[in-house]
């Protein structure tokens, strides 16, 4: 094809008004209908990112072993030995790990999609592509990494004696479901702000720092009710999605706390309408991208 070919063809193409967005959903699902089309462009991004992080490492990969292993030993010997946290939490190793493995996966979406637009500046400046694709190759990585940490529990199980097979296995599901949606949602919406404010970065660094230690990672939602009551702040504290998402994973997976742990009650309603008022917030989160990404461009 000559170019005169490709630019007659070009004037054939139909303008697309960016961050128009729409009076009613459409909006929403022509945004998901792109991202299909561009699926290949996901996947070779999600596998930049991939690489990009140990690309000029000896070991590699290996390193997305390593620091979750050193994360559970410091955790576990300082927390739990040093502290003396295990005499009142059995298999302690298993259940910091679990809640780390539930908080590293949305802390890693949220804090990668934040970065996501102004990290790829160079290519949105250059190429038209659907902007969603930046946040939502960071939520694939976080994902990668998050198999990775859920093969090194299950294997630390195995080797406890202490494999989950009960039946609260199935709360593994909601709350995997809680932390991707409400991961995609904040990363939308951060990525968005966080190119006209770039001080959002390191707001949410230290956000997600104070939400991991307001979950009940380190210690068990019994000790918060102990102190807390049967309040309000109880309630605050116990319906933030995250702390749902972390109990869901305990009562899955740490089965040292069948019978022993206490856990709030209707656990899996209370996911079940987190997950649904997530899915509300990624549908308007998403709208906001939408409004703000038409002069994505520039702002870079």
């Amino acid at each position: 094809m000559t170019a005169q070919d490709r630019f007659a063809a070009l004037s054939q193409e139909k303008l697309v008004t960016v961050g128009s967005g729409s009076a009613s959903g459409r909006g929403f699902f022509k945004a998901v209908r792109e991202i299909i089309q561009h699926r290949e462009m996901l996947g070779l991004l999600v596998r930049r990112d991939l690489k990009s992080r140990y690309k000029d490492s000896t070991l590699g990969f290996v390193w997305s072993l390593i620091r979750p292993l050193t994360q559970l030993l410091i955790y576990y010997v300082v927390i739990g030995k040093f502290l003396s946290a295990e005499r009142g939490i059995p298999d302690f190793a298993i259940f910091v790990f679990t809640g780390l493995t539930a908080f590293g996966l949305i802390s890693e979406m949220i804090g990668g999609g934040t970065a996501s637009i102004v990290g790829n500046s160079g290519l949105i400046k250059k190429i038209y592509l659907p902007r969603e694709v930046f946040p939502l190759a960071s939520a694939g990585s976080a994902l990668f990494n998050f198999a990775i940490q859920m093969g090194i529990l299950l294997l630390a199980t195995l080797a406890l004696n202490a494999f989950p097979l009960g039946p609260g296995l199935i709360y593994l599901i909601p709350a995997i479901l809680v932390l991707v949606v409400y991961g995609m949602a904040f990363g939308l919406l951060l990525a968005a702000v966080n190119v006209y404010l770039r001080d959002v970065q390191y707001l949410v660094e230290v956000l997600l720092m104070l939400l991991m230690w307001a979950s009940p990672i380190v210690y068990s939602w019994g000790m918060v009710k102990d102190i807390l009551g049967d309040g309000t702040a109880l309630a605050i504290y116990t319906n933030n999605p995250i702390t749902l998402a972390v109990l869901g994973f305990q009562r899955a997976l740490w089965t040292a706390g069948d019978g022993v742990a206490e856990y709030p009650p209707d656990l899996m309603l209370r996911l079940g309408i987190a997950f649904v008022v997530g899915a509300v917030l990624l549908a308007v989160f998403h709208r906001v991208f939408a409004k703000l990404q038409g002069n994505f461009a520039q702002a870079l």
